[in-house]
This record gives structure tokens, sequence and C-alpha cells, in this order.
């Protein structure tokens, strides 16, 4: 015969001491980071900008997130009315506000 026979070995008893939990520290760690790193910042970024709509008040000059900058005419509950040119105005969402701009700024642009 020019092959041999390829017999199985017996597998070897290995204890494991921990009882297959190795991994878990590894996983709750990963856990711990991402609330950290990811989860945190973003609930705080949401927050201040929840405060940021609240506080809009009619004469603050703002920003849109299309980039849009004007002053506030009108605030009602869900919408905001800016006005971006003399007689020019436009109803955005109150969501859709990126920023309050300190004032005077508009007229310096």
């Amino acid at each position: 015969m020019l092959i041999s026979n390829a017999y199985a070995q017996s597998a070897g008893t290995t204890a494991d001491p921990m009882g297959g939990f190795m991994g878990l520290p590894f996983i709750i760690l990963m856990f711990v980071l991402m609330y950290f790193m990811i989860i945190r910042p973003q609930q705080k970024r949401t927050k201040e900008h929840k405060s940021l709509l609240e506080a809009l008040q009619k004469g603050d000059e703002v920003v849109t997130q299309g980039g849009i900058a004007g002053k506030i005419v009108d605030v009602g509950d869900a919408y905001v009315r800016i006005e971006i040119a003399s007689n020019t105005e436009i109803l955005v969402q109150k969501p859709a506000i990126a920023g309050v701009l300190p004032k005077g700024t508009l007229k310096s642009v």
C-alpha cells in the first residue's frame, strides 16, 4: 500500500477553570468603552441642541443646517420664520436650526 491510514487522535482533556467565560470581561469592557466614547457624547449633544431650540426667541440671529443665516422674525411651536434679506422670509422647522450666532454677525457680513 502506498498511502498509510490516518487515524484521529483522542481528544485531550483540558480543564477550563473559568468555565468558558474568558471572553466575558473583554465584551463588558467593549460596551463600557462604547458608552463613554459614542453614546454619552451623542446624548449630551442632543440635550444641548434641544435646549438651544427651546431658548430661541424673536431677534436671534441663527444659521440653519443648510447654511442659511438670518434673523428670527417669529417663533412657533414647530416652525420658525427667518428673515434672510429685507422683505424675504422663509419658514423652517425648529430642528433645522444648527446654531445661534452672536448679535451683530449678520451686519458684519
